[in-house]
């Protein structure tokens, strides 16, 4: 079958109609993401034709006045280059406001008649993005399945964090599926919209020469980094409750660890991948206490100095809260193992953390070293071979290898890298996250998007290291801002022989 270029599968074709709903349509991230990337696909004619775009909020607002908002929000959020007022005009003549109270019984009817007033209700993709507390999910949900707008083809789209801990995301999971079937359900991790991150399946499963190399035998260890420069911010209040572990490990991390891990899928298909990342959930070592204390380091940051500016303590930050009991972490370093035959024996180092030295998300996986040196009399250094999947910032890769410099006169080796940087390589425009995401969500395509079984196999395997941290009372270990993060960190994977790869 011919595809034209860029298109998706037949089975999963652009829709002609769609209402696409916001619930939290004046929050920061229907402002500064949603409607940016709805901007983008509409400039490039990905949208269907046929769209309506209804924002709500408990705000009272008309159409012309949630408008002026959002025509502000683009101006700020879309690049100057990328900004054309006819495409803006077009997006804002697609937008509407509706003020709703979810809690309200009485408020949603306005909602179910602008919904039910297409000629072709049924035929229509009706997309629910709640970008508001998880609190509200099952509230939201049941009004959505009472007002009948929820049978399929329409979609709910769930922004982490799904639950607490295994027993709250089961309950979240619960009632959003009372309501809507799995196939509905679009959990979204928007690290999995990544070019550099979907270019991770391209690399290992469309180029013969790595997967011969992909194992135990050829590779040492894997190291996984996401780094920021940020603070806590406006996301306080979320954060203190949550944690470094289960805002960024137990999704972002873990997702990252399992493209890196799993084995090939059938095809990048509508299950296949999915079900291969949750075998290696399930094959995940999993955590005893000892472990924990061994393999696992939390840290919170102190007062310091980014990108060479003062920054106060991760305390400070939330002094206003007055909820805080010194044990919330900004920093996880973990070392984990996959049980399977793939990668008995290799381990994975994992790390994030905030207010670090620099922003960084990359992979780095590491070869092991040749088994015998042929060059004795060599002048410079031999390093193990490596590749690294940077996610941002400047996505691309690199393959280290040694070379020999040129001249006469004896070997001198030195490291050199292979570099695909996709802003030179590509000449058009990397899509945001969102972009991707959300076209995903129109057309009905999970696989970027979390199952119910993998965000429940992921709370599994954290939570353990959250219980001993609980029932051990021990606070984080600190370290200055604007530093790499606390020095345990390092001696967790020094004490392997190993070091962390940026450091260097």
């Amino acid at each position: 079958m011919t595809r034209t270029r860029g298109a998706a599968p037949a089975s999963h074709p652009l829709p002609e109609h769609c209402d696409f709903t916001v619930f939290g349509g004046t929050g920061d991230l229907a402002l500064r993401k949603l409607l940016p990337a709805l901007y983008q696909c509409d400039r490039e004619g990905r949208l269907p034709e046929d769209t309506r775009v209804l924002a709500l909020s408990r705000a009272a607002y008309d159409d012309d006045a949630y408008r002026a908002i959002a025509r502000t929000a683009l101006a700020e959020h879309v690049p100057a280059e990328q900004h054309d007022l006819t495409v803006v005009e077009r997006l804002l003549g697609r937008l509407h406001h509706l003020t709703l109270d979810v809690t309200d019984d009485h408020d949603w009817h306005a909602l179910y008649g602008r919904l039910k007033d297409r000629r072709d209700f049924a035929g229509t993709v009706r997309v629910f993005y709640l970008a508001v507390a998880p609190v509200l999910y099952e509230t939201i949900c049941r009004h959505l399945g009472s007002g009948g707008v929820a049978a399929d083809p329409s979609r709910v789209v769930l922004e982490k964090p799904i639950g607490h801990d295994l027993a709250s995301a089961r309950v979240v999971n619960d009632a959003v599926g009372s309501v809507f079937a799995e196939s509905q359900i679009f959990r979204i991790d928007h690290y999995l919209g990544k070019e550099s991150v979907q270019n991770l399946l391209v690399t290992r499963f469309a180029n013969t020469f790595l997967e011969p190399l992909w194992n135990s035998q050829w590779i040492d260890h894997v190291q996984i980094t996401v780094s920021e420069t940020l603070g806590v911010g406006d996301r306080a209040a979320y954060y203190d409750a949550s944690g470094a572990l289960r805002d960024m490990v137990q999704n972002h991390l873990l997702q990252l660890l399992c493209l890196v891990a799993m084995e090939p899928p059938l095809e990048v298909g509508r299950e296949d991948v999915r079900d291969e990342k949750l075998k290696v959930l399930q094959a995940l070592r999993p955590m005893t206490p000892e472990d924990v204390d061994h393999d696992v380091v939390r840290g919170r940051y102190r007062s310091g100095y980014v990108e060479g500016r003062p920054v106060p303590a991760y305390d400070e930050e939330i002094a206003a809260l007055e909820a805080g009991d010194g044990t919330t972490e900004t920093f996880v370093a973990l070392r984990a193992e996959v049980s399977n035959w793939r990668w008995a024996g290799v381990p994975f180092y994992l790390r994030t953390g905030k207010r670090l030295d620099r922003r960084l998300s990359e992979i780095v996986i590491v070869f092991k070293a040749t088994p015998t040196d042929v060059f004795p009399h060599r002048e410079g250094l031999t390093e193990p071979n490596k590749l690294t999947i940077r996610v941002s910032p400047d996505e691309g890769m690199q393959l280290h290898l040694t070379a020999k410099e040129p001249g006469p006169g004896g070997y001198r080796l030195r490291p050199v890298s292979l570099d695909l940087s996709y802003a030179t390589t590509f000449a058009n425009r990397s899509p945001d996250a969102y972009e991707r995401l959300l076209m995903d969500v129109i057309r009905g395509i999970p696989t970027l998007f979390m199952r119910r079984d993998e965000v429940e196999a992921a709370w599994a395997w954290c939570e353990p290291i959250l219980q001993h941290w609980a029932a051990s009372g021990l606070p984080p270990k600190p370290y200055p801002a604007g530093t790499p993060g606390p020095s345990a960190a390092f001696t967790l994977i020094e004490r392997d022989g190993r070091s962390w790869q940026e450091y260097l």
